[in-house]
């Protein structure tokens, strides 16, 4: 099997694909072709079928597909050209193959999960984390195995506690350099900032977004999660229940990003940076990851709106 991020211009490849993304589209002289994007665990790559004949068989998006055709260059990526379609048939591929997943331990992921709550002094917040994470075995499970995005940063198996943690040890840091936070209140909310996303995107191979998604959010519905466990521990102040729902629906930190609000106290500015940071920096990492640079440099990355140049100094 060729995986994508071994692929070569001029290869001709004959492989089976994930398809995650089927567009039918018009050309200039509004000729009909597909643009396709198509994964293994190693990555994505686009794919262009401008020829639909009798070798460009039915097939569906979340479909495994067999591909024939040339990798060619565009604009310093590179692309598939597609020749040959058809649907992969039972045995001829390994599922495992085209779930990505995150190169860390998820078990220590766990842990370290886990320890940041054991380390919470306040005991309503204790409660309230431990009654979403620990005390929901389906919480739980669906917080470790989900990607924390469909496509922008971390978005493979194990991708949604990859982020958190890593925002989490960030936030913790942040504590100790600056004055007047409250580390418990900053250490629920990185914790539960993107809680919400289990809902928002079903789970792989699919990785796409559910109707809730869509149309609530994972802000909205992380913040609705509080308020439901809020209201199952007696006495939960309500003032901390604000507090931690603001720092949720405010850590996109600006309204063109799609946040709510703008973050209003200090410990919800911290989660946004923290967010931001470890969000932008993966998706730069992603990026240098790729074998398809010119010189050291990436394409034009859409998302970063901008080139990157690895560095090896």
């Amino acid at each position: 099997m060729n995986f994508i991020k071994d692929l070569r211009e001029d290869d001709h490849i004959a492989c089976h694909y994930l398809c995650k993304q089927k567009l039918s589209l018009k050309s200039r002289n509004q000729k009909t072709y597909l643009s396709l994007r198509l994964q293994d665990k190693t990555g994505m790559i686009e794919a262009k079928v401008w020829d639909l004949g009798n070798d460009i068989q039915n097939f569906e998006e979340n479909e495994f597909i067999r591909v024939e055709g040339v990798v060619l260059s565009y604009q310093n990526d590179l692309q598939i050209k597609a020749i040959k379609i058809r649907r992969s048939m039972s045995g001829e591929y390994d599922p495992s193959d085209y779930i990505p997943r995150t190169e860390k331990d998820i078990s220590l992921l766990l842990s370290q999960l886990n320890a940041f709550i054991a380390s919470i002094a306040n005991q309503y917040i204790k409660e309230l984390l431990a009654n979403i994470f620990l005390n929901n075995s389906g919480i739980y499970k669906a917080f470790s195995e989900h990607s924390a995005a469909k496509t922008m940063h971390h978005s493979y198996l194990g991708g949604l506690l990859e982020h958190t943690v890593s925002v989490t040890q960030i936030c913790d840091f942040l504590c100790a350099q600056y004055k007047n936070v409250n580390r418990d209140l900053l250490i629920c909310a990185s914790l539960l900032h993107d809680v919400g996303k289990i809902y928002e995107l079903s789970p792989f191979p699919d990785n796409s977004y559910t109707d809730d998604g869509q149309l609530l959010g994972h802000v909205y519905m992380g913040a609705e999660m509080v308020s439901k466990e809020a209201l199952m521990i007696s006495k939960f102040p309500e003032t901390l229940e604000s507090l931690i729902k603001h720092c949720i629906i405010a850590h996109h930190g600006e309204y063109e990003f799609g946040s709510p609000k703008l973050p209003e106290i200090l410990e919800a500015y911290i989660l946004y940076c923290a967010d931001n940071m470890d969000s932008k920096i993966k998706a730069i990492e992603t990026a240098l990851d790729s074998e398809n640079l010119t010189k050291g440099w990436t394409g034009y990355n859409k998302n970063l709106e901008r080139f990157l140049r690895k560095t090896e100094y």
